[in-house]
């Protein structure tokens, strides 16, 4: 596979298209990325030729499935380098894996009195599962703050974190500012009062290296369709003796050991907590996605993703009328950049981009606690990916441009 991230592009069939008369610029990556033509046709093998459920049979295609799944876990592992592929769990995604953790560890751990500890710029799927558990358990949720220029605040982590903290949840890099933060200095912070850290890394796996061992995570999830896999497809990893003091999250098939008429035992990692027919074409497709990131390498995309904010980051926070949010230095940014612009509501201008050919997404980004903090409603959110260029940053500046003008004036120039 080629280095040169500017030619993956014909890899992905989906971006060779026009919407509303334009070549479309998919500027959407944070909330779904484009799957390539590999990932595809490993979709289309198996259903083809290895289609049957896994673990159970001893027919030929049954034992070829259960290897496909078996060797989508063990890419998975090496990928993030988990110490055994027994601490990978398939997941439906990032939501299913933190709801497992929050249903299990935290139904077990946390106590009247205890506290949780996230950050403010969570994504509702790592705030909203700690929210309940608070309920349920009478304990307090406590919020990190940001800093000025929208980067997590050590000092308040600090202060906020203590020897009743049971649960420090933050995710590695922000679905809204860009921002990446500093989880391997929060878990060791965890660490020294006691409690577990859970990692959310949807927008960090799909783009940046990431060793769950060198980290020191306790519980790490992130979903597949955000790397390239397909839908409905995630990971949790946790740490193997943390994971076997855990109940099941869910009961029947394939979770079991053995089932007695009034009792029943339960299967070792990691089938414990894999109940019913999985999504084994999706484990499939997500162990070809890694396939192709582990042939591109993740520096490359990371340093791909940095030369477009680079490019694009001082242009969009020169040009007037135009507010970004999160961290100005590009340097601690990933190709996530929220921004509006003065006196549109956000859904117009994603609305006047896509006239344009270029998808962004405008609403609160499942992060409206973080909107209230910084005192909005909404913004609109441009997010890139490897196969993305600076050629697409500079059709975003455009159509904002022509964007400003069809507002500010009631009509653009003919093209």
């Amino acid at each position: 596979m080629v280095k040169n991230l500017n030619n993956l592009r014909a890899d992905f069939p989906v971006l060779d298209q026009t919407v509303n008369d334009e070549a479309l610029v998919y500027l959407d990556n944070a909330a779904t990325a484009q799957r390539p033509n590999q990932v595809i046709a490993a979709l289309t093998h198996f259903y083809q030729t290895d289609n049957a459920n896994v673990h159970r049979g001893v027919h030929s295609l049954a034992e070829r499935a259960t290897a496909d799944y078996e060797q989508a876990r063990r890419k998975v592992q090496t990928f993030i380098n988990a110490a055994e592929p027994e601490t990978v769990i398939f997941t439906k995604g990032t939501t299913d894996g933190l709801n497992l953790v929050a249903s299990t560890y935290g139904e077990q751990n946390v106590e009247a009195g205890d506290e949780i500890v996230i950050s403010i710029m969570e994504h509702h799927s790592n705030l909203i599962p700690w929210q309940q558990l608070a309920h349920r358990k009478n304990a307090t949720l406590k919020y990190i703050n940001l800093t000025a220029d929208g980067q997590l605040d050590l000092d308040d982590a600090q202060a906020k974190i203590t020897d009743q903290t049971k649960i420090v949840a933050v995710a590695h890099a922000s679905n809204v500012m860009g921002t990446v933060n500093p989880i391997k200095r929060l878990a060791q912070l965890a660490h020294d009062h006691g409690a577990v850290f859970v990692g959310d890394g949807a927008q960090a796996v799909p783009h940046m290296a990431v060793d769950v061992q060198d980290l020191d995570v306790d519980f790490y999830a992130f979903s597949g369709h955000k790397m390239m896999g397909p839908t409905g497809i995630g990971v949790l990893y946790g740490k193997r003796a943390l994971l076997e003091a855990m109940p099941p999250y869910q009961f029947g098939g394939e979770m079991i050991g053995f089932v007695h008429q009034f009792d029943s035992t339960w299967a070792e990692l990691p089938y414990k907590f894999e109940a019913g027919t999985q999504n084994i074409a999706g484990a499939v497709g997500l162990g070809a996605a890694v396939d192709y990131l582990t042939a591109v390498g993740m520096p490359t995309v990371q340093a791909h993703e940095h030369e477009i904010v680079n490019y694009l980051l001082p242009k969009l926070t020169e040009m007037p009328g135009v507010t970004v949010y999160g961290p100005q230095d590009p340097a601690n940014h990933t190709g996530v950049i929220a921004f509006n612009l003065d006196g549109l509501h956000p859904h117009d201008v994603a609305t006047a981009l896509d006239m344009e050919g270029v998808a962004v997404r405008a609403g609160h980004h499942c992060a409206q606690p973080l909107m209230t903090y910084l005192g909005l409603t909404a913004t609109a959110r441009a997010s890139f990916y490897l196969y993305n260029s600076v050629a697409d940053a500079d059709q975003l500046l455009v159509a904002l441009t022509e964007t400003k003008e069809f507002f500010n004036h009631g009509t653009v120039e003919t093209k």
